[in-house]
């Protein structure tokens, strides 16, 4: 444990040379609030080691796995689990970090994970929508089930961290490639599925969103992410196990979520939801357990974070959301279609609702951005309309003073 607390006390101060480049780069970011969030998001590698110690835990088998089963580093190079053990080989088998270690150094991939979704939010949000006198986007940095499920030394904190970069990258993909490229590769190595995913909501924000995108730039992305998808597509369906000679996409898919959602209900964590009808299973996804049916402390406290996520989507119930997405922006349009459809394939795979709170953490910020940059756009259009009939106001004296 003493290791682990060193080593905690090390990677902070090498954060702070992260922060401050991005503090250069980015002048909105506040080095305080990213140093609050560094201690917050450790205070929940506390709370998740303390949860391990009489709980079942995937970080354990990882740790064992990384530290005694491979020879050599590339040995254990693969994807899925296998990625997790070949990032982690080196600390555990070379350098010989303790179990607690190698969780604290898995919750630092979560904190970045935070930071590039931080920079990812304020960088294409103009004004500060506000809850209860709080920002929002610094409101979604403190929620307490996101850090949670980012700090085990797991398949949760590294993908947590791919999708925040990828986000962060999709800005200026030209500009940003190496983070794409880097964050793409992280996430396709972990969940070749979601790489899918995050290539769809790319492909469909970059040729219907409202900015004039220059032809190359919407073929570079579309080349990209179709290609490396056709490319990877034996990889994906090889981890399915589906076969195409044998049974079709949509059947193996099926048999593949109906199999694992079975294995998944196995892990005793909460309340069996494999049989619900999809869209109960969406809804359970997004917004359980409610209280009523929370298993055990942590899910009453996932509770209280459900009611902000039910709160947060009403806000969405408008006249003009329709209108708003049609004419939205590239990311908004990204950031839709990688919920929808990560939420729809996730939800075949659930099993209880132990699962649906640990996998919901990679797919809501993408719904929290779509929320925030409505509200973002009725407070512009509300302060265009005000300053429009100032205006107008201050003609008609202009006028009536001539008169």
């Amino acid at each position: 444990m003493v290791g682990a607390i060193v080593l905690i006390l090390f990677l902070y101060a090498i954060s702070q040379p992260i922060i401050k480049n991005l503090k250069q780069k980015f002048p909105f970011l506040s080095v305080d609030l990213m140093n609050k969030l560094f201690w917050f998001h450790y205070l929940f590698w506390g709370v998740y080691y303390w949860y391990q110690l009489s709980h079942p835990s995937d970080s354990k088998g990882y740790y064992h796995d990384a530290s005694t089963a491979y020879d050599s580093w590339f040995e254990a190079f693969g994807t899925d689990t296998h990625f997790i053990e070949f990032i982690g080989y080196p600390f555990a088998d070379v350098l010989g970090f303790t179990y607690e270690s190698m969780l604290a150094l898995f919750a630092w991939f979560g904190y970045l994970g935070f930071l590039y979704f931080y920079v990812f939010f304020r960088e294409n949000i103009k004004t500060s929508p506000k809850l209860w006198g709080i920002e929002l986007v610094t409101l979604f940095l403190f929620l307490p089930n996101m850090h949670f499920w980012t700090v085990a030394f797991s398949k949760g904190s590294l993908i947590f961290l791919g999708i925040g970069m990828f986000a962060y990258a999709m800005r200026v993909p030209q500009k940003r490639l190496p983070a794409l490229l880097l964050s793409s590769f992280i996430v396709f190595c972990i969940r070749p599925h979601v790489f899918m995913f995050l290539g769809a909501g790319a492909v469909a924000g970059y040729f219907t969103g409202k900015e004039k995108v220059p032809m190359y730039q919407k073929m570079l992305v579309y080349v990209g992410f179709i290609g490396g998808i056709i490319v990877f597509s034996d990889t994906v369906l090889a981890m399915a196990n589906i076969n195409l000679e044998e049974e079709g996409v949509i059947e193996g898919f099926e048999e593949f979520a109906s199999g694992r959602a079975s294995s998944l209900s196995r892990s005793g964590s909460g309340i069996d939801i494999n049989n619900y009808p999809l869209p109960l299973k969406l809804l359970t996804f997004w917004f359980r357990p409610l209280f009523f049916d929370a298993p055990g402390a942590i899910g009453i406290f996932v509770s209280f974070e459900n009611l902000l996520y039910i709160f947060l989507t009403l806000k969405l119930f408008d006249k003009n959301i329709i209108r708003y997405i049609k004419n939205s922006t590239s990311l908004v349009k990204m950031s839709l279609t990688i919920f929808l459809t990560s939420s729809l394939a996730l939800a075949f795979v659930m099993a209880n609702l132990g699962i649906a709170m640990r996998q919901k953490s990679m797919v809501m910020y993408f719904l929290f951005f779509v929320v925030v940059s409505f509200l973002d756009h009725k407070r512009q259009v509300k302060v265009q309309r005000l300053q429009l009939q100032r205006r107008k106001m201050e003609t008609e004296l202009t006028l009536n003073a001539h008169a």
